[in-house]
């Protein structure tokens, strides 16, 4: 009802209803005046009739959320093989043949709870609001006096970029801008002094640590660059490719404080009505002071909508961070290098481009065997080791669309056909484009309005199973690099 009586007032401040005046309306104890009702139908893109009808509609307006992520699995079967006992024995053997260490498996595994969960973890929500109180913004000398509150003391030191190898054998530069030594002392890079949204984040995931773990004896390293995830423990530690409980360990704890940080930096409720007010825009996060990274990955939080994906992408093809929470397929990972990746997705096109504005853009994409639209938002940033990278926050409109009451296979299928026709993008045909306008308009996602005003194009997640005609690889040679 928040939301709703926000949406009302950016449509018409004289005409729409408070808060307690919309439960009124639920409870019926109030019946909306004409003028309101019909800002309510405009938030809904509903004909004010839709609404005065006693018999409810089959469709909701806004899909279920459900208790678990897009993301699919696979049937356990016989079941006998996949028992306790046998995965402890196969797992490691797994993950030594294939050289997958065991903080790479642990981390597979958190990302697939958290898409599981379609990011929603109100335990650390509640502590990082207890910290806060769910104040927006919060400055620098806020998070200080937290810190200090809590009896840890800062310390700067001196630390330069290191090229580092990571995981699939490539050379990339790093820098460590934090770490945390009991009992209470925070070591932070000179360098932050001249970056105060990073230095903020640091500290706030250095407090989460404090406050979810009691200053436990755990050394975080946080880092950043082309590294699998922003916060490690110390690199000197050994890495094996077998699992043990120390891996699984610190890379949920590394998890938990980094989500902490987030819901620190950007409480659920004040920042969803501030997303809200700037129809989900980026660029929203300088009006917080905070990263457009950790905005983007809030974005997957506190939005009703359940349906999206956040990547953050380094040149040539290395997926830093992932988030798949309306499962869909990964174009590249963050494990190995692919032979045919495809140039078209948004987050990967944007790596070669010179501009840093952001970018929208609409994708249909066989998941299936099935066409599903897809629409998104890409910024190019540059990280404190000088490296460019891009992040890329979008949403699946298949539910959306089909919460209206149309079909969206017929849709995607008709705007897929249009696709090939064109030789892979085209502009949308206006009769789509008009139904797609009112979705975005529903979701209040600005983004996706201007995606709806380009033109759609095809994606693939390998280029093997290319859709577009003729197809950009052929005898396994790139035609679209």
């Amino acid at each position: 009802m928040e939301d709703l009586s926000a949406r009302c007032v950016r449509v018409d401040p004289e005409s729409a209803p408070s808060v307690s005046y919309l439960s009124m309306i639920e409870r019926g104890k109030r019946v909306p005046s004409a003028g309101m009702l019909a800002v309510i139908a405009a938030v809904f893109q509903k004909e004010v009739d839709w609404f005065l009808d006693d018999v409810p509609e089959d469709q909701a307006i806004t899909p279920e959320k459900g208790r678990r992520g897009g993301i699919n699995g696979m049937a356990l079967e016989p079941s006998f093989l996949f028992s306790k006992d046998i995965l402890q024995i196969a797992i490691p053997e797994m993950l030594s043949q294939t050289g997958i260490t065991g903080r790479q498996f642990a981390h597979l595994l958190i990302r697939a709870h958290q898409e599981h969960h379609q990011n929603h973890f109100p335990d650390l929500e509640r502590a990082a609001e207890e910290v806060g109180h769910k104040r927006l913004p919060l400055a620098l000398e806020d998070i200080l006096d937290i810190a200090k509150g809590m009896g840890l003391k800062v310390k700067w030191v001196d630390r330069t970029p290191q090229d580092v190898t990571d995981e699939m054998g490539g050379t990339s530069t790093q820098l460590v801008t934090s770490f945390f030594e009991p009992p209470s002392t925070i070591y932070i890079n000179k360098q932050l002094k001249n970056n105060p949204t990073r230095l903020k984040y640091d500290l706030s995931v250095h407090i989460g640590h404090c406050v979810l773990h009691n200053k436990d004896g755990l050394k975080s390293v946080l880092t950043t660059g082309r590294s699998q995830v922003s916060t490690e423990v110390d690199n000197t530690t050994p890495q094996s490719s077998t699992v043990n409980a120390q891996d699984i360990l610190h890379a949920w704890r590394d998890f938990e404080s980094s989500f902490f940080a987030g819901a620190l930096l950007c409480p659920k409720v004040p920042f969803r009505q501030l997303l809200d007010r700037h129809g989900y825009e980026i660029n929203v996060h300088n009006q917080v002071d905070v990263s457009a990274s950790v905005a983007m990955r809030r974005m997957t939080v506190v939005s009703p909508y359940p349906h999206w994906h956040y990547f953050d992408a380094y040149a040539p093809g290395k997926l830093k961070a992932v988030y798949r929470g309306n499962g869909i397929p990964l174009p590249w990972g963050n494990m190995r290098l692919v032979q045919d990746p495809c140039q078209h997705w948004a987050v990967f096109r944007k790596i070669n481009e010179a501009s840093t504005n952001s970018s929208a853009q609409l994708s249909i994409l066989n998941v299936d065997g099935e066409p599903r639209i897809y629409c998104c938002e890409s910024v190019k940033v540059k990280d404190m080791a000088s490296q460019n990278h891009v992040l890329c926050a979008g949403i699946d409109l298949n539910p959306a669309i089909e919460a209206q009451g149309e079909d969206p296979l017929e849709i995607a299928s008709e705007l897929q056909q249009a696709c090939v026709t064109h030789g892979g993008e085209a502009p949308i045909p206006q009769p789509i484009k008009k139904k797609l306008m009112s979705v975005a308009k529903i979701l209040n996602i600005n983004w996706v309005e201007r995606g709806i005003d380009t033109q759609a194009r095809l994606i693939c997640s390998r280029g093997a199973v290319c859709p577009r005609m003729p197809s950009c690889y052929e005898a396994g040679k790139s035609q679209c690099d």
